[in-house]
C-alpha cells in the first residue's frame, strides 16, 4: 500500500506533526521535491510511506490525488475550535450540505474506516494530558477521489505548537500504519453531535470502523441521493447504517423511512453499545 501524508506550510500545527514524523521516525528524504518542499519516505513492510508538504491550505488542496500517486491520503493539520481545548481529533471529509469550508457542495471524499478506526485507538492508547480524542462528524474539504482522512491537533495556536500533541500525532499515524490490518465491519453513523459520542464508543468497544458521520445537524441534507453515497464511499463497504438513537431528533421518522425505501439494514445504537 502507498500511503502520503500530507502536511502544509500555512498549519502550524502540521507542520509541529511533520517535525515530530522526521524527528522520531526513520524518514529518508528524497530528491524529488513538493512545492519546492522536501519529499520523505518511510517503509514498514509492504506499506510504502511519503510525507509531502504543500504551500497550500489543506482544506483547499483539491484534486492532490492526482498530483501525487498513493493509495489512501491522511492529511496532518490543525484542528480549531472556540473553546480551546487541548483537542486530538480525526474524521473523514465531505460535505453533506454547503462547502463553506472546500470541496464540494452535498459531495463526499471516500473514507478509509479501518485506518481511521486504527489512528483513533492510537490516539486513545497514546494520548496524555490536557488532550482529549474524539471523531468528529465528516466535514469540510478538500475534495479527492481516493480515500482520505484528517487527524487534527488543536484547538489553538498554543496547542497547534505543542511538541508533546505533535509527537502524539505522529506517533499514532505511524503505528497505526504499521497496525495489522485487523478485520473490521465498516459502517455510516447517523445523527448526534459533531464531536459523536456513540462514534466514539463504538471505534473503541466494538468491532466497528466508522466511516462517515452525518450529524444531527446535517439532516436535513440527507436524501437518497446522500444515503447511497455515503454508502459507497466507505471502504471497505459496509453492510449497515448505526443510527445514533437519541440524536435523530425531529427526523427519526423521515430517515426510517429512508432506510426502509432503499432497503438498507440499520442497527440502533442502544441496542449495540
Amino acid at each position: 500500500m502507498n500511503i502520503a501524508i500530507i502536511s502544509s506550510t500555512k498549519d502550524k500545527a502540521s507542520t509541529n506533526i511533520k517535525e515530530n514524523l522526521t524527528s522520531d521516525f526513520d524518514f529518508k528524504q528524497l530528491e524529488d521535491n513538493s512545492d519546492n518542499n522536501p519529499i520523505y519516505h518511510y517503509k514498514f513492510d509492504d506499506k510504502n510511506v511519503k510525507l509531502y508538504t504543500i504551500d497550500s491550505e489543506l482544506i483547499f488542496a483539491d484534486n492532490l490525488d492526482k498530483k501525487i500517486d498513493a493509495d489512501v491520503f491522511i492529511f496532518i493539520s490543525k484542528h480549531l475550535a472556540q473553546e480551546g481545548r487541548a483537542s486530538l481529533t480525526c474524521h473523514a471529509i465531505g460535505n453533506f450540505g454547503k462547502a463553506d469550508k472546500g470541496g464540494k457542495e452535498k459531495t463526499l471524499c471516500t473514507s478509509h474506516s479501518v485506518l481511521l478506526k486504527g489512528i483513533f485507538i492510537e490516539l486513545n492508547n497514546n494520548v496524555k494530558e490536557p488532550y482529549e480524542v474524539t471523531l468528529e462528524a465528516t466535514h469540510h474539504g478538500p475534495f479527492m477521489e481516493k480515500p482520505v482522512l484528517f487527524v487534527e491537533l488543536g484547538s489553538n495556536e498554543k496547542y497547534w505548537q505543542d511538541k508533546n500533541g505533535g509527537c502524539i500525532v505522529a506517533k499514532s499515524v505511524i503505528k497505526a500504519i504499521m497496525g495489522n490490518g485487523n478485520s473490521y465491519e465498516s459502517t455510516l453513523v447517523i445523527g448526534g453531535s459533531h464531536y459523536n459520542h456513540i462514534a466514539n464508543k463504538a471505534m473503541l468497544n466494538t468491532n466497528l470502523a466508522i466511516g462517515h458521520i452525518c450529524a444531527k445537524y446535517n439532516l436535513e441534507n440527507l436524501d437518497d441521493n446522500m444515503l447511497k453515497e455515503a454508502m459507497e464511499k466507505i471502504t471497505p463497504k459496509p453492510k449497515f447504517v448505526l443510527l445514533d438513537w437519541k440524536g435523530l431528533g425531529k427526523e427519526k421518522q423521515r430517515i426510517l423511512g429512508m432506510l426502509e425505501k432503499n432497503d438498507m439494514e440499520y442497527r440502533r445504537s442502544d441496542k449495540v453499545l
